[in-house]
């Protein structure tokens, strides 16, 4: 299946407006934003509401440009896929020049106000996470099934955005946030991996999943990487950038993690797939949030 002719049909602003919001993926993006201000609050001393303003908008800019960008690259891939194919560009509901440009310009945007408004620290970083995102982990997924652990690097990046935003420069804190999200990443997205397995086969994905069907892989992956954000997660208690209140909930959501993943090893099941994808959001809300409380 191919992506559709790009005789676009009118339609009211509403929906066009909707159309460039699912392109920029805007429930992504708010994640984005909330792992970004629990970096900068981790790193402020005091709170700028017209910093922390502009680094909101450039890095929401930079990254719904990331992810329009990602979604133009990938039109004929998620055109085959029935969770994907209704995407605005697949779908026909956008044409795939508005979108490379639109994605353009906001990413561009975005990069240049983070280091005109934040600073050039934070710009690099916002910048580094779009060019490794879409010129290394884009081109993988396709090609090797390390595309997972690869891609979970620029997924790291933003609360060292905000940190940098804060402090203007990346050190042991900010490392340790970075190692967090990025182990936080993999069961997370190797349980999605394994629900849509079927949908990435057909797209043309080299997922562990896509290899793995029945799921005895995937679920040992994700219970390592479930210890590894558990050890990981008590770093910033080490640090001193964090207190025994964080401590105690990095330890419980951490122990829940690892027994999710575990259940879903044992069953294989579809439920116990979405419990841990479910169960992994839940916990970086709560972790992201304690965080900051200190």
């Amino acid at each position: 299946m191919s992506v559709q002719a790009e005789a676009i049909v009118p339609r009211t602003a509403g929906a066009v407006i909707r159309d460039y919001l699912e392109l920029s993926k805007a429930r992504i993006v708010m994640m984005v934003l909330i792992t970004t201000a629990a970096g900068y609050a981790v790193g402020a001393t005091s709170f700028d509401a017209i910093l922390m303003v502009h680094l909101m908008l450039g890095t929401a800019l930079v990254a719904g440009g990331t992810n329009a960008l990602n979604q133009w690259w990938e039109r004929e891939l998620d055109a085959r896929m029935a969770r994907t194919r209704n995407r605005p560009i697949p779908s026909g509901r956008m044409s795939q020049r508005n979108a490379l440009v639109f994605s353009t310009a906001i990413s561009i945007i975005g990069t240049v106000w983070l280091a005109l408004a934040v600073n050039p620290l934070a710009a690099f970083l916002a910048f580094a996470t779009l060019a490794s995102y879409l010129f290394l982990y884009t081109p993988l997924k396709t090609r090797t099934t390390l595309c997972t652990i690869i891609g979970a690097a620029p997924g790291a990046v933003p609360p060292m955005i905000g940190y940098a935003a804060a402090t203007g420069v990346v050190d042991a804190a900010s490392w340790s946030m970075f190692g967090l999200m990025f182990a936080w990443q993999l069961p997370h997205f190797l349980a999605l991996s394994w629900i849509y397995r079927d949908d990435y086969a057909r797209g043309g994905f080299e997922m562990l999943a896509v290899h793995d069907r029945a799921g005895a892989r995937v679920a040992r992956h994700a219970f390592v990487w479930s210890v590894a954000l558990f050890a990981i997660s008590l770093v910033p208690y080490w640090l001193g950038i964090s207190g025994v209140v964080y401590l105690a909930a990095a330890v419980i959501s951490g122990l829940a993690i690892i027994a999710a993943s575990i259940i879903f090893a044992r069953t294989l099941s579809m439920k116990s797939a979405r419990q841990l994808f479910m169960g992994s959001n839940l916990y970086l809300v709560v972790v992201m949030a304690l965080l900051v409380a200190g």
